[in-house]
């Protein structure tokens, strides 16, 4: 793992290169169910409508951001709001380095700082590292939903992940 590995903050001066980072999941793959790559503009109103209680982090790598993470709430009604979810991307020339790790440890940190009872995860299959990334930080399988979402001319399963954060 590289030394001069920072997470921090996101920050709005990131959003380009977030953009960058998220997009090859939509364009290129399944891991993302987004289906159109995001502009500045929908990551503004993204960041925007955040709740206070939710992170993004990023981490750097000699001052360049090579991947992201951030908390969401598992579902929109109220009782739900004890649960997050969370999503990692990282660049794709920066996999297998423990950037992930400590991107995704330092968000259930986070979560846990501000009180949250359990983290989720949902995974788009086949997405082998992404599963052992999670259950290395103590997550386990609750289930797999068959044919969850259509991209690129086929269904894909999702696999549900959780743990608690405590």
């Amino acid at each position: 793992m590289p030394d001069d590995v920072t997470i921090r903050d996101a920050t709005p001066a990131d959003f380009r290169r977030i953009n960058e980072i998220y997009n090859w999941t939509i364009v290129d793959n399944h891991v993302s169910f987004d289906i159109e790559p995001w502009d500045l503009k929908t990551r503004r109103q993204w960041w925007e409508q955040r709740p206070d209680d939710l992170d993004v982090l990023v981490a750097e790598v000699a001052g360049y951001v090579v991947g992201i993470t951030y908390s969401s709430y598992y579902r929109p009604k109220k009782a739900y709001r004890s649960t997050a979810e969370t999503t990692i991307v990282l660049d794709t020339g920066y996999l297998n380095r423990g950037i992930g790790s400590r991107l995704l440890g330092a968000l259930l940190d986070r979560l846990n700082d501000r009180g949250f009872h359990r983290a989720v995860a949902i995974v788009a299959l086949p997405n082998d590292a992404s599963v052992v990334l999670h259950e290395r930080h103590g997550y386990r399988i609750v289930g797999t939903i068959t044919d969850a979402g259509f991209k690129l001319g086929r269904y894909w399963d999702t696999m549900i992940l959780e743990r608690p954060v405590r």
